[in-house]
């Protein structure tokens, strides 16, 4: 059985030059893919173009980005005036807070992207009906808070309509103990959204079976996640936003050759 891809996820807040730090070393440990989340205290194209002048082969991929806060047309601009190169990168997109017309609102926006030249992207999807458009109009699909039994059932059901549609399944991990706490704080946070609230409900799990909350759950949760999906992405939950945690991380979840 073909396993998932390993990538690592980083929050865009922590800026241009801290990411450049990161992204050699994460280049080197072997992830496939560097994901950046976008926030409004942090870009994350301009952490991926700096991210980019500082690697040759790592792929590069935005986290959600809402296009209710960012739309297509200033995403597409964007990618152009800072030169990403698109053979490596990937848009995250999904349809940010206002419920109404989310599906419309997805929709026009991959269709501006590919327009624009941008070959991939991900749509962020909670719910069965964004999932399909995913399938239908994207080049894939980007799970969030979910366990390994849910992600590989969305998988399965997504490739037996379309199995060139790749998954992609964000995993909030902590490794150091000390990063725990913030781990619990994220997890709550989410836990609070009603959306979220409810497709945990929904799967009938809490939202901390989710997470990897400590290193000695790393290689079994990996292996459930890989044989899963098509690329696991470890959102990197750290002690501190400092490059040395980081670094740290890296070093510690660094994918097994072969």
């Amino acid at each position: 059985m073909t396993r998932g891809v390993v990538s690592l996820g980083v929050a865009g807040s922590l800026g241009p030059d801290a990411i450049a730090a990161i992204a050699p070393a994460v280049e080197t440990a072997g992830f496939h893919t560097l994901w950046v989340n976008d926030t409004p205290d942090g870009d994350a194209l301009a952490a991926l173009a700096a991210a980019a002048r500082v690697t040759d082969r790592l792929r590069l991929a935005t986290g959600v980005v809402p296009v209710d806060r960012r739309p297509a047309s200033e995403i597409a601009a964007e990618v152009s005036s800072l030169g990403l190169p698109l053979d490596r990168l990937t848009i995250g997109i999904g349809s940010g807070m206002a419920r109404q017309g989310a599906l419309a609102r997805v929709r026009e926006a991959v269709e501006q992207l590919h327009d624009a030249g941008i070959e991939r992207v991900l749509v962020g999807a909670l719910g069965p009906k964004m999932r399909r458009t995913a399938m239908e109009l994207a080049e894939g699909v980007l799970l969030n808070w979910v366990p390994p039994v849910e992600a590989a059932q969305q998988a399965s059901e997504l490739h037996s309509l379309a199995p060139a549609t790749h998954v992609a399944v964000y995993v909030r991990t902590a490794i150091a103990a000390a990063a725990r706490e913030r781990l619990d704080e994220e997890t709550a946070r989410y836990a609070s959204f009603p959306n979220y609230a409810a497709n945990f409900e929904r799967m009938g799990v809490d939202a901390i079976d989710t997470t990897i909350r400590d290193a000695s759950e790393l290689d079994d949760a990996l292996d459930a996640y890989t044989g899963a999906a098509d690329e696991v992405v470890l959102r990197a939950i750290v002690p501190n936003d400092t490059v040395e945690a980081y670094l740290e991380f890296v070093r510690r979840t660094a994918p097994t050759p072969g």
